[in-house]
């Protein structure tokens, strides 16, 4: 008969099993020192660039100008950096928020992958071996739980998918914040390492503690592993990048909206938010009875859409940019300057901002407003015509603002009333 061999008892297996606070519970061969380094330079360089222009996008929408356009009016010092956003050049937020959502994008694989690397110190005990690392390990948790939240949210608010509790923009702003007091704090404790083990590697005689202590036999080196994540943001950056041109790189962008192909032929035919059926726009409230109320020192002003076609036509070339990132190239704008209406309201010699209300019943920006560089530049109109055509509906038929280098949910469309004045 075959020889039996004695059944371990449960306790005793139990007490063999390892657990991730175990360092032999992390058996990858890729984990390392340096590969966790590479990674970190990249983060290092990106998640700064991401800080930079997420808070100039905050400051673009001009906050401290009107409550209307303060969607986080509690910062109290976290507004210490803002400052009257320009118009020029008439592509700048264009250029800021596209970089802010197509790096975000492009980090995604980084960002998984350095969690990945370091995911083993999340478990390690005890908690706290000394002061110092405890404060290591409460900046990893701020850095860890920031950067999920931020990306998490930012990348729902791409896709236009608002499943989050509250606005994205108070979510998204005072996360940044938490996100920052982690990112600092950890850069200035792990910063000079990763240099160091980029520069030397691992001294001599010191232990790689990212490494695992009895690894697996090797089926993909670090190298390899670095180039796999290279592969994966590139490949974001291809189906992602051309939702802010036109052609054929628009119509590769598949994993955001406003991608893909453009929404028809015509004059009108570029991309849009917001259409007049979602807002519930009909034609009754821009047909005939349809009047522009202006307001200043002068009285109140009503103008109908023939009698703005009479005035004084401009033309502006601007492009339509928004907070996903998405933006087209400039189209060809004429109708009123607003400086010209301004003048009507009372104001000839040197405008004031403008509160502009749409006929759009609800929405964040319904209503908006816009400081007085914004209404002085020649080039910030009351649009009547785009690309020698009337308005559609959906970009803002019988009347919409634009203004250089202002984010989109700014150039409101279907207005109604402007009031001239100090805001």
């Amino acid at each position: 008969m075959p020889e039996r061999r004695p059944t371990r008892s449960l306790p005793g297996a139990l007490r063999s099993l390892r657990t991730p606070a175990d360092p032999g519970f992390w058996r990858s061969p890729v984990r390392g020192a340096r590969f966790t380094a590479v990674l970190g330079i990249v983060l290092l360089v990106g998640l700064t660039l991401l800080f930079v222009t997420g808070l100039l996008s905050y400051a673009a929408y001009n906050p401290d100008l009107n409550p209307v356009n303060d969607k986080t009016p509690d910062k109290g010092l976290l507004g210490f950096y803002l400052f009257s956003w320009p118009t020029g050049p008439h592509w700048l937020y264009r250029l800021t928020q596209g970089l802010h959502v197509t790096v975000g994008i492009v980090l995604v694989p980084v960002l998984l992958a350095k969690l990945w690397s370091v995911i083993p110190r999340l478990f390690a005990l005890p908690p706290a071996r000394s002061v110092g690392h405890a404060l290591e390990r409460l900046s990893l948790l701020l850095l860890i739980g920031g950067a999920l939240f931020q990306f998490i949210t930012g990348l729902l608010n791409i896709q236009l998918d608002y499943l989050f509790p509250g606005s994205f923009y108070t979510l998204h702003f005072y996360g940044a914040w938490v996100f920052l007091a982690g990112f600092v704090t950890h850069t200035v404790l792990k910063a000079p390492q990763a240099v160091r083990v980029l520069r030397n590697g691992i001294p001599r005689g010191d232990a790689d503690t990212l490494a695992a202590p009895d690894p697996l036999p090797a089926t993909l080196s670090r190298r390899g592993a670095l180039a796999m994540v290279g592969a994966g943001s590139l490949l974001l950056l291809i189906t992602s990048a051309g939702r802010s041109f036109d052609g054929p790189l628009r119509r590769i962008a598949l994993l955001t909206p406003r991608g893909g192909t453009d929404p028809g032929p015509g004059p009108n035919a570029f991309q849009v938010n917001k259409t007049a059926a979602a807002v519930r726009i009909t034609p009754a409230d821009t047909g005939e009875r349809w009047r522009l109320t202006v307001r200043g020192p002068a009285g109140e002003l009503r103008f109908s859409r023939a009698e703005l076609l009479a005035m004084e036509q401009h033309s502006a070339a601007l492009p339509i940019a928004c907070v996903e990132g998405w933006s087209t190239s400039d189209q060809q704008w004429r109708g009123v300057r607003l400086s010209d209406l301004a003048a009507l309201a009372g104001f000839p010699d040197r405008p004031p901002g403008v509160f502009v209300e749409s006929l759009q019943r609800g929405g964040s920006f319904r209503k908006a407003a816009l400081r007085d560089n914004q209404v002085r530049d020649g080039r910030s109109l009351l649009a009547l015509e785009v690309n020698g055509a009337t308005l559609s509906p959906d970009h803002g038929y019988p009347a919409r603002i634009i203004v250089p280098a202002a984010p989109g949910v700014l150039n409101t469309k279907w207005v109604e009333t402007l009031t001239f004045g100090e805001l």
